[in-house]
Parts: structure tokens; C-alpha cells; sequence
């Protein structure tokens, strides 16, 4: 497959200087370069994978409180009212 790439003339002149020192054409580095991205991104997990392990771990023991937040917060208005 042929794929085309736009790059400005200095970053050509970037790659052509690295193609030389690595003794490859542009192509290669170019190719080489694509593979090393994809095989990084394929590597990497998710940030629900990262913190799985730890997610839940420290709870506050209160069930809901996403779920509940309207009445938790009015009732905390409330009792803040009764008080003043």
C-alpha cells in the first residue's frame, strides 16, 4: 500500500539526515517510526485498566451518594437552616 505524506521542507531535510545515519531510505525510517507508534498505542490501557485495582478501594462506606446527591445535599441545607 502507498500512503502520502505533506512535510515541510526542513522536516524532509530532518528525515533525510536520520535516513542517512541509520543507513535506510526515508521510507524505512517513516515506516519504522509508524510501526513503533502503533505498537506503542496498542500497548497502552485505558485509565479505567490503569486504575482498576484501586478503584472502590478506599469508599466511604455510603452507598448512592452519586446517585443521591439531591437529597443528601438538601438535607445538609436543611439541617445547616435548623441550626443557624
Amino acid at each position: 500500500m502507498t500512503i502520502t505524506v505533506r512535510v515541510d521542507k526542513e522536516f524532509e531535510h530532518t528525515l533525510e539526515v536520520l535516513a542517512a545515519q541509520e543507513g535506510i531510505s526515508k521510507s524505512a525510517l517513516i515506516r519504522q517510526c509508524l510501526e513503533a507508534f502503533v505498537e506503542r498505542k496498542q500497548g497502552e490501557q485505558s485509565p479505567w485498566e490503569l486504575g482498576k485495582n484501586i478503584f472502590g478501594v478506599y469508599g466511604s462506606g455510603k452507598g448512592g451518594l452519586s446517585t443521591d446527591r439531591k437529597n443528601i445535599i438538601r438535607k445538609k441545607i436543611h439541617a445547616k437552616r435548623i441550626s443557624d
